[in-house]
């Protein structure tokens, strides 16, 4: 598929990153552009928030109470100090230095106590030492898990100090255990933001909670959505991938109507008797692809010649419209059709394994995959699909090995060439080995010499030279992309992001993708990466919007899933604003 997305592993990060995408719509304590295979990252110098006396950092455990917690000299813990000339806060402290002996004793609930007398005599003028007292408290009730209390006290302590970053990050792991995840991530992004994505605990329960939360609403989401179909050039350039696939070759000479036979050239009118899955073929040359599912219907339930084919077909719609609950029956009948032409049950077994990957099942995928190279052999397009499987579960060698097969037996196949170029490419460059990366770039550059017309050859050797920051060139490869395939949304977005990383072009970068919309409103990339640009800019409600038209757009849960949590991330984010007045910096 030409100018397709950036190959993603199951749980989708920023690619050239560590960082997972829900990390970039936050964009919180640095500016970032994206670009194609990279993300670049400014860090800016930030002076690290003072910790309660002095004690510790912002980046440490927080099991701990605020302040000392050393011996103290008397037995009521006041040092020796006369109570009746100590004031109220003098008072409270030595309260509180009496509960931290009792909390680093395990004695939580005599700790609990004394923090009690400590908020009873501290002056409410103290908000500093007050807030102190309860998020102290509150680190005790957490050592008894009890999670209503630590949300209480935090939000007191909170209250008195809206950037208190241990009160927020262990309410947000409170509410989290209450099973309150929204709150949880609102509480959770502004710890981010207040310690520039330098903690990683926080960190990861940002990450858990977004991804719980992203499954959650895509479930329920998936399960009720509309099925959408997508646009034209997605639908040939999904069946382009396919060389070996029976029902996307075009209508056969024993298929037309008799009076059409001496018109060669000429459109076909009609088609063969009744035959639905003859018309379903008419449409998809017609490019009237609303209609194919019904027509293959007929045939299906009139049990005709054609019945394998047309279960394959509808399937194949299915998955196109994302409906993989209704394309699991329809493959699993043609794989069992142990007297269907063996091009059919290879296909239908492609195709499921597809699925299953999408559905984060690789062993079944795995498993189909392997079924189909055992059944047909020599079927180029087991092993080119196969050798795309393999680069997704990182087994780089097996990937190459695939692609050679599929070269040997189609040496015209010019995808197949141009992906085993980027298999190689990836291998060397995670490797960190200059040599190999050079090999599979004058590899790219042979295939780009023989294939002139592949656009997936120059759209996959561009996101190579852009991870080698050669982007002049990467931009010229993107326009010859755009020279044979002007239709194609995704490599305008491709392009775009180069603009951003290359040039700081954020005018420019945002022209190309507003012309991906333009030729394709239902590219789903293009919405999702204008979103996480908005959010950067500053601009959330409008990243919202976008994140919610990608949503709609979403091919499969699991990437509705990944789109929900780029738009809870911006919501949160929205809402952390409103709160506590943390606005990150912006584009």
């Amino acid at each position: 598929m030409a100018a397709s997305k950036p190959v993603v592993t199951v749980e989708p990060q920023s690619a050239g990153s560590g960082l997972p995408r829900w990390q970039l719509a936050l964009l919180v304590g640095a500016p970032l552009v994206l670009g194609v295979g990279a993300v670049y990252l400014w860090n800016r110098s930030r002076a690290k928030e003072p910790a309660e006396g002095g004690k510790g950092t912002a980046a440490a455990e927080r099991k701990t109470p605020e302040g000392s917690a050393s011996p103290v000299q008397g037995q009521d813990g006041t040092a020796g100090a006369r109570e009746d000339i100590m004031s109220p806060l003098d008072r409270a402290q030595a309260a509180k230095n009496k509960g931290n002996k009792y909390f680093k004793a395990g004695k939580y609930e005599q700790a609990i106590q004394c923090y009690t007398e400590a908020i009873a005599l501290c002056p409410i003028e103290q908000k500093s030492d007050l807030s102190t007292f309860y998020q102290n408290r509150a680190a005790a009730y957490e050592q008894l898990m009890k999670w209503a209390e630590v949300v209480q006290d935090c939000s007191q302590a909170v209250g008195l100090n809206a950037r208190y970053v241990k009160a927020l990050f262990r309410r947000a792991k409170a509410l989290e255990r209450l099973d309150r995840k929204k709150e949880c991530l609102e509480d959770v992004t502004a710890v981010c933001i207040l310690e520039a994505f330098q903690n990683q605990q926080s960190m990861l329960l940002a990450d858990k909670v977004l991804k719980l939360l992203g499954k959650e609403k895509a479930k329920d989401k998936y399960k009720n959505r509309e099925p959408l179909m997508p646009s034209p050039q997605f639908i040939k350039s999904y069946f382009s991938s396919f060389t070996d696939d029976i029902i996307s070759q075009p209508l056969q000479e024993g298929e037309k109507k008799d009076e059409d036979k001496d018109n060669e050239g000429e459109a076909v009118e009609e088609v063969t008797g009744s035959s639905g899955y003859l018309k379903a073929k008419q449409y998809m040359e017609e490019e009237n692809y609303d209609k194919i599912i019904s027509e293959c219907t007929k045939e299906v339930e009139s049990e005709g010649r054609y019945t394998a084919e047309a279960l394959l077909l509808r399937a194949t719609f299915y998955l196109l419209i994302g409906n993989a609950m209704g394309a699991q029956p329809d493959l699993d009948r043609v794989i069992n059709m142990q007297d269907a032409n063996v091009k059919l049950r290879a296909n239908a077994l492609i195709k499921r394994g597809s699925m299953y990957m999408q559905q984060q099942q690789p062993m079944h995928s795995t498993q189909d995959f392997n079924m189909a190279a055992e059944i047909d052999t020599r079927n180029a397009d087991v092993y080119h699909h196969r050798g795309q499987l393999k680069i997704l579960l990182d087994q780089v060698d097996e990937a190459v090995g695939d692609f050679d097969e599929c070269i040997l037996l189609r040496p015209d196949s010019a995808l197949a060439q141009a992906q085993k170029c980027f298999a190689l490419y990836r291998q060397a460059y995670t490797g960190n080995n200059p040599n190999q990366v050079q090999t599979a770039m004058d590899a790219f550059e042979d295939v780009i010499r023989r294939f002139p017309k592949c656009a997936e050859g120059y759209a996959l050797y561009a996101q190579a030279l852009t991870d080698q920051q050669q982007f002049g060139k990467a931009d010229e490869m993107y326009d010859q992309c755009i020279d044979l395939e002007p239709d194609n949304a995704t490599t305008y977005v491709h392009k775009g992001l180069l603009q951003l990383q290359w040039k700081q072009d954020l005018d420019l970068g945002l022209e190309l993708i507003s012309k991906a919309i333009e030729i394709d409103n239902k590219c789903d990339f293009a919405y999702e990466t204008m979103g996480t640009i908005e959010v950067q800019r500053g601009n959330l409600d409008k990243a919202i919007d976008m994140f919610n038209k990608a949503i709609n757009l979403a091919k499969s849960e699991m990437e509705m899933a990944h789109l929900y949590s780029l738009c809870d991330a911006a919501y949160a984010q929205t809402e952390v604003a409103r709160k506590y007045g943390l606005k990150p910096p912006t584009l």
